[in-house]
C-alpha cells in the first residue's frame, strides 16, 4: 500500500473502524485526488502537489470532527445520479432509493406526484427521472432545503415544481382534492430518546427539523399526511411512506384506521419494516 494511501487510513482507523476508515479512503483517494480506481487497488503511490496537501489536509481535519464525507463532497449518489447536499438537507439514503423503485412500479407513467417533506428532492426528481411524463410536486418547510432541491433539478433535468410548505398546519384548497395519483414522504421520523444511539456525523451535522419528531408523538407526520392524502388523493391514490422500522406495525394500524384499504408493511434489503403503502378508495 502506498505512503499517502496508508497515511490516510491509519489517520481515519482509530475514529471510524476498518471498514469504513476504507471506503473513506478510497473516495478520498479516487474521487477527491484523481487517483484512479485501478492504481488505488494496486496500492499505487500518489504523488500530491501543495495543492493537494493542504486539501487532504482540510478533507482530514473535517472528518476528524465527523462531518459526513457527502458534506465535504458537496454530493451524494441517489438512484444512480449525483445529488448535491449541505448541511441543511438529509444525506440521501440507500432505502429510501428502493422507496423511489417500489413507488415507480406502483403508479402510472403519467402520474400526478407529491412529495412531502423533499429535502434534496432526491425522491420526486428520481421520480421524474424515472417517468418522465409524470406531473410531480415536491414541498418543504425549509427555504434552505428548497434552494439546494432546485439546484438539484436544474443540475438533473428534472421537471419538479417546488413551493414551501409546513405540512403540519396545511390546509389544502378545494382545487387540490383529489389532486394527486401518488403521495410520497419520508418524513421525520426518529424520536428524541433514540439521539443517544445516533453517530457524531449524523446528529451534529445533519438538520434536526428533518429528523426528529416527539417522543410522545411518534405518529406525528404521518397522522397528518394521512388525513392529507384521504382529500388530496384521487380514488384509488396511493400513499407511500418510509418510515422508523420500530414503528412498522404502528403505522399500518394509523392508517387502516384513518379509512386506507391494501396497506401494506414492507421491509428493506436489510429485513427492516422500512416501507408502508396503502389506497385511498373513498
Amino acid at each position: 500500500m502506498s505512503n499517502v494511501i496508508a497515511d490516510i487510513r491509519e489517520t481515519l482507523l482509530p475514529l471510524y473502524g476498518k471498514e469504513e476508515a476504507m471506503a473513506l479512503t478510497r473516495i478520498i483517494c479516487c474521487e477527491m485526488l484523481g487517483q484512479s480506481s485501478v492504481d488505488f487497488f494496486l496500492g499505487k503511490d500518489i504523488a500530491l502537489s501543495s495543492n493537494q496537501k493542504t486539501f487532504l489536509q482540510s478533507i482530514l481535519e473535517r472528518l476528524h470532527d465527523f462531518e459526513p464525507i457527502q458534506y465535504i463532497q458537496q454530493q451524494a449518489p441517489f438512484c444512480g445520479k449525483r445529488f448535491y447536499v449541505a448541511p441543511g438537507v438529509l444525506i440521501p439514503r440507500p432505502e429510501t432509493e428502493e422507496l423511489v423503485q417500489l413507488v415507480t412500479e406502483r403508479i402510472p407513467s403519467d402520474a400526478s406526484i407529491l412529495d412531502i417533506g423533499t429535502g434534496s428532492g432526491c425522491i420526486a426528481i428520481s421520480l421524474s427521472l424515472a417517468l418522465p411524463d409524470a406531473k410531480i410536486v415536491a414541498c418543504d418547510i425549509s427555504e434552505k432545503a428548497l434552494t439546494i432541491a432546485r439546484i438539484n433539478n436544474e443540475r438533473l433535468q428534472g421537471k419538479v415544481s417546488f413551493s414551501q410548505t409546513d405540512i403540519l398546519t396545511y390546509q389544502p384548497p378545494t382545487t387540490e382534492t383529489g389532486m394527486y395519483d401518488a403521495i410520497v414522504s419520508n418524513p421525520p421520523y426518529i424520536t428524541i430518546k433514540e439521539a443517544d444511539s445516533m453517530a457524531p456525523n449524523v446528529l451534529d451535522y445533519e438538520p434536526h427539523e428533518a429528523l426528529f419528531v416527539p417522543n410522545d408523538d411518534p405518529m406525528l407526520f404521518y397522522r397528518k399526511i394521512g388525513l392529507l392524502g384521504l382529500t388530496m388523493l384521487k380514488s384509488d391514490g396511493l400513499l407511500a411512506f418510509e418510515i422508523n422500522r420500530t414503528y412498522g406495525q404502528v403505522v399500518k394500524e394509523l392508517l387502516v384506521s384513518q379509512g386506507y384499504q391494501d396497506v401494506q408493511l414492507m421491509q428493506d434489503i436489510c429485513h427492516n419494516d422500512r416501507f408502508v403503502f396503502a389506497k385511498n378508495t373513498k
